[in-house]
């Protein structure tokens, strides 16, 4: 007996061709997720068209209007009701979609906003009249003539009033003006010679008025670097720009440069890491684990790096076109670009030094609260000129125990700090101080002075002091030392007495085998044992006993997290760390002036002697100016 098949409806369903409209509103469901989204995908218009001032106005979080401005090439009346049109395009030919040169080439973003709210551009190019053109829920009015100078106005309101389904997801809107803050100041990274402006022009239903500008980035010129420099300067604040190491390098047609901040100079979150691949802002897993490889050795796992990093390569080397949204790029070779990244900031970072960010200072100093300010408003000043050099020495003989005046017809009263010769008086008894040979205060760290609470070295530097951790600052270049004693000895292996193994799938086992060699080096012995299992024979000796299955699997989640492991490099650095902290100089040890200039000296020949272990700064630097404005003395 026949039974209908409950899956089947009946009549059968009908494959149906769908309207343009429909189309393009499922299209901007992946091209335009919010309004940051339409921001971006116009802004990236306005770069490939030549602009050289871009002006992006919003209201309510760009969900009532979103208006971008741009003095670029602009296009004729009878480009723009195909500019309107799916796929259709300036940037391509259709012939070759690895060489691409631009950030747009798909030809879906208008059509997409045209679909999904009210979409109007006007637009001139040289030799042109102006003329304008309206679509508002996919339906397009006719070309019209316009009033425009020069360049292209898009106007988009009510955004997603076409599919109110999706109104629904939107965030505040001052969730969505971060948002689009994020969008225009990474374009504003990628291009210092394009000046931008983002205003918010909220609280009017035109959305009229000069509004409030939140952004604004004028067009610089110069160098390559003096003018990322400085656009990272005016968007990432002058504290990053101020601590920031300049990178430059090449490997096999791959050109790595841009800005990476110290060590010290590192954030609570992932939030100032900023990848570009030809200019082009791109989130990449691969290229963001290779930034957190580079500073796996100089910060704690809850602390994340800042940098802005450029990769210049052909077009033909990586493929931008794995998603509508164009954020996510792959390569050709993505193990060149990986090694570029860890190696060129690595070596940068050495060759840093003993150097901390100067925010470390900043610090210290907001910690030391000056005077409150008087009724008028202003700190009180004290006016105290400097001394002349004959002046200092002159009181200096006088507060001398042993000074003795000049003769005079009375006996004379105690003069300087002779009374503290007196048996009620504490007296204070200097021990000569150990200078290294030459011109110790014109070293960077200076010339030790002296130590406050056993812990802390004071040194005089040519404009200031500096304040030194002796535990933490030893204990970096213990840890250095026994880096470099296991990179040249290896790490020593034990080998187990019977082997264990370890059952995978077909794919974890390929992975781990691929890795084995990455992981001998930290000496982890695995080999194939038949089928899906390997078998451990050999574990780091420094760790002691071990659970090879348990760390087999943390290795194989953090290749399929991150695409590479440091698992066991982090506990093999880990325990060095322990070694070196337990070997280094004790909280409470009073040092000998030698022994303290040592360390200085020491520290200022050792690569990342500027943090600790974990982090954090080795040593405080104070400027002689700052000091002197804690005591008013500016």
């Amino acid at each position: 007996m026949n039974t209908a098949d409950p899956h089947i409806s009946d009549p059968r369903p009908v494959i149906r061709q769908l309207d343009d409209a429909a189309i393009n509103r499922i299209a901007a469901g992946e091209v335009v997720e919010r309004p940051a989204s339409a921001v971006k995908e116009l802004m990236e218009n306005a770069i490939d068209a030549g602009a050289t001032r871009i002006t992006v106005e919003i209201a309510d979080g760009g969900k009532t209007l979103i208006r971008v401005r741009d003095d670029g090439c602009g296009m004729t009346p009878q480009d723009l009701p195909l500019a309107l049109s799916r796929h259709a395009t300036s940037k391509i030919d259709g012939s070759d979609l690895l060489n691409i040169h631009t950030f747009g080439f798909r030809g879906e973003a208008l059509p997409s906003l045209g679909a999904v709210g009210r979409l109007t551009i006007t637009s001139r190019a040289a030799g042109h009249e102006a003329a304008t053109i309206q679509v508002s829920g996919g339906d397009m009015s006719p070309v019209k003539p316009a009033a425009l100078n020069q360049g292209t106005v898009v106007e988009l309101r009510d955004l997603f009033y076409a599919t109110p389904a999706r109104l629904k997801f939107m965030r505040t809107d001052r969730a969505e003006s971060q948002a689009i803050g994020d969008v225009v100041k990474r374009l504003a990274m990628a291009e210092p010679s394009v000046g931008f402006t983002l205003r918010d022009v909220s609280g009017g239903k035109t959305g009229g008025g000069d509004g409030r500008v939140t952004f604004r980035a004028d067009p610089l010129s110069g160098d390559l670097f003096d003018a990322l420099h400085g656009r990272l300067a005016s968007v990432l604040g002058r504290d990053f720009a101020e601590n920031a190491l300049k990178i430059d390098a090449t490997r096999e047609g791959i050109r790595l440069y841009g800005y990476a901040a110290l060590p010290t100079y590192s954030r609570g979150a992932a939030v100032a890491q900023f990848l570009f691949v030809n200019t082009r802002p791109v989130k990449d897993k691969m290229l963001t684990g290779a930034l957190r490889a580079a500073y796996f050795d100089f910060l704690s796992r809850d602390r994340h790096p800042a940098a802005a990093l450029f990769l210049d390569c052909d077009p033909e080397m990586v493929d931008v076109n794995v998603h509508p949204a164009k954020s996510e790029v792959r390569f050709r070779d993505p193990g060149t670009a990986r090694g570029l990244i860890v190696s060129a900031l690595r070596h940068a970072l050495a060759e840093a030094g003993h150097r901390a960010s100067s925010t470390v200072a900043g610090a210290t100093l907001g910690a030391m609260r000056p005077e409150e300010p008087t009724a008028t408003g202003a700190a009180r000043l004290y006016q105290m000129e400097r001394p002349s050099a004959g002046a200092r020495n002159a009181s200096f003989a006088a507060q001398r125990p042993d000074f003795q005046p000049a003769p005079a017809y009375h006996t004379p009263e105690p003069q300087g700090f002779a009374e503290l010769n007196t048996a009620y008086s504490g007296q204070m008894v200097e021990e000569p101080a150990q200078e290294p040979e030459a011109a110790p205060e014109q070293l960077p760290l200076g010339a030790a002075r002296g130590q406050v609470h056993e812990n802390y070295i004071i040194a005089q530097t040519a404009d200031g002091m500096v304040i030194v951790d002796q535990h933490a600052a030893h204990e970096r270049l213990v840890y250095e030392k026994l880096k470099a004693q296991m990179g040249e000895n290896g790490v020593a292996a034990q080998a187990l007495l019977i082997p264990e193994i370890v059952e995978l799938s077909d794919n974890d086992c390929a992975r781990l085998l691929d890795v084995s060699d990455d992981l001998y080096k930290f000496g982890l012995g695995i080999e194939a044992f038949g089928g899906n299992a390997v078998a451990v024979r050999e574990t780091p000796a420094i760790l002691g006993e071990v659970n090879a299955e348990a760390m087999i699997k943390d290795i194989l989640d953090e290749l399929d997290d991150q695409g590479e492991s440091q698992l066991l490099q982090a506990k093999v650095e880990a325990i060095l760390s322990r070694v070196a902290c337990h070997g280094s100089i004790r909280s409470g040890r009073r040092m000998r002036g030698e022994e303290m200039n040592a360390l200085l000296r020491e520290m200022e020949a050792t690569p990342h002697s500027g943090q600790c272990n974990h982090g954090r700064p080795t040593y405080v630097e104070l400027k002689l100016a700052d000091i002197e404005r804690l005591f008013g003395r500016s």
